[in-house]
C-alpha cells in the first residue's frame, strides 16, 4: 500500500504534464482513439463514485456552523464562472459550439482537486470540501438551468436531458460512493489510496477522446481557445478571492473561495458537451483540465509560503489528488 501511495503522489504531482502529453498524442494520431468519446460518461461515473467514497457526514457539518460562508461560496461558484464563460466567449467571438463548451465549464460544480489545492494553500479546507460537495449535489438542477439561459438562444439544448445526464453521471455515483463509505468503511479505507490513480487515468482518457474527436477544430482555433480558457480560469480565481474580501471573510476562506470558484469539474463539462453538443464543444473542458491544475498548484504553492496565523487548516483525508 505504501507503493500505491508513492505512485499516487507521483501521478498527482505530474498530473498536468501527463494530461498535456496525452493531448499531444491524441492530436498527432486522432484515429487511434476513434470511438473513445462514447465512453466519456462511464469514465466520469467511475471518477464521481470515487469522489463519493471520500465523503463523510462530517464534511457537511460546516452547513450548520457557517451557513453564510457556504452559501456565499456556492453562489459565487454558480454565478461568476458561468457569466465569465459566456462573456469571454462572446468577447473573443468564438463559434456557437465553442461558446457552449465555455459555458458548460463555467456551469459545472467544483471537483476534489480544488480541496487538495486549498489544503496546500493553507486555506479553509472544511469550507472547500463543503463547497465541492454541495455544488456537486446542486449541479443536476442549477447546471441545466444556467446552460439553458446562456446557451439556449444559440444552440438547441434540453434542460431535462441535461438534468438526466448529470443525475446519471454525477449524483447517482456520488451518493452510491457515500453509501459505500457508510456501510463498508473498512473496505473503502483499503482502496481509497487507489482513487487518485483512477481519477488521473479517467481524466487522461477523457482528454484523449476529446482531443482526438476534435483535432481539426483544435488545429484551426487552438491559440484562441487556449487564451479563452486561461482568461476564464484566472479571472475566476481573482474574482473568487475578491468576493471573499469584499464580504470580509478571513484570508483562509478567501483562498478557499478563490480556488473553488476558479477550478471546475471540467470532466463533467466534457461529458455533457460530447453527449449533448459535439466533441468540439468539449475542447474548452479538455484544455481546462490541464490548465486549472497548473494554475491551481502554482497559486497553492505561492500561498503555502504565506501562512495565515491562527487558521485551522486540516487535510482533506482520502480526497483524490486530482479531479475531472
Amino acid at each position: 500500500m505504501n507503493r500505491v501511495r508513492q505512485v499516487s503522489a507521483f501521478v498527482g504531482r505530474w498530473f498536468a504534464l501527463i494530461v498535456l502529453v496525452a493531448g499531444a498524442i491524441a492530436l498527432a494520431t486522432p484515429s487511434t482513439f476513434d470511438g473513445w468519446a462514447a465512453q466519456i460518461p462511464l469514465l466520469l461515473q467511475i471518477i464521481m463514485l470515487g469522489m463519493g467514497m471520500t465523503l463523510r457526514p462530517r464534511d457537511f457539518a460546516i452547513i450548520g456552523r457557517r451557513p453564510w460562508a457556504l452559501l456565499l461560496g456556492v453562489a459565487a461558484q454558480f454565478t461568476v464562472m458561468p457569466l465569465l464563460g459566456w462573456g469571454i466567449a462572446n468577447a473573443l467571438s468564438l463559434s456557437a459550439v465553442l461558446t457552449a463548451g465555455m459555458i458548460l465549464v463555467g456551469c459545472s460544480p467544483g471537483g476534489t482537486a480544488s480541496n487538495v489545492m486549498v489544503f496546500l494553500a493553507r486555506g479553509d479546507t472544511a469550507l472547500s470540501v463543503a463547497m465541492t460537495s454541495v455544488s456537486t449535489l446542486l449541479a443536476p438542477v442549477l447546471t441545466p438551468i444556467l446552460v439553458l439561459l446562456l446557451v439556449g438562444e444559440d444552440l438547441p439544448v434540453s434542460a431535462s436531458d441535461l438534468f438526466v445526464s448529470i443525475v446519471k453521471i454525477v449524483l447517482v455515483p456520488v451518493l452510491l460512493g457515500l453509501v459505500l463509505r457508510l456501510l463498508l468503511p473498512r473496505l473503502v479505507e483499503r482502496v481509497i489510496d487507489v482513487l487518485p490513480l483512477i481519477s488521473v487515468a479517467g481524466i487522461t482518457a477523457v482528454v484523449l477522446a476529446v482531443v482526438a474527436g476534435s483535432a481539426s477544430t483544435l488545429l484551426s482555433v487552438g491559440l484562441l481557445i487556449v487564451l479563452a480558457v486561461v482568461l476564464h480560469n484566472i479571472a475566476g480565481l481573482a474574482l473568487g478571492y475578491a468576493v471573499g474580501r469584499v464580504c470580509r471573510m478571513p484570508v483562509s476562506s478567501r483562498r478557499a473561495l478563490s480556488i473553488e470558484v476558479g477550478m471546475q469539474n471540467s470532466g463533467l463539462a466534457a461529458a455533457l458537451a460530447t453527449v449533448h453538443f459535439s466533441p468540439a464543444a468539449a475542447l474548452p473542458a479538455a484544455i481546462f483540465s490541464v490548465w486549472h491544475n497548473v494554475s491551481g498548484s502554482t497559486l497553492a504553492s505561492y500561498w503555502s509560503r504565506r501562512p495565515v496565523e491562527g487558521d485551522d487548516v486540516t487535510s482533506p483525508k482520502g480526497a483524490p489528488a486530482n479531479n475531472p
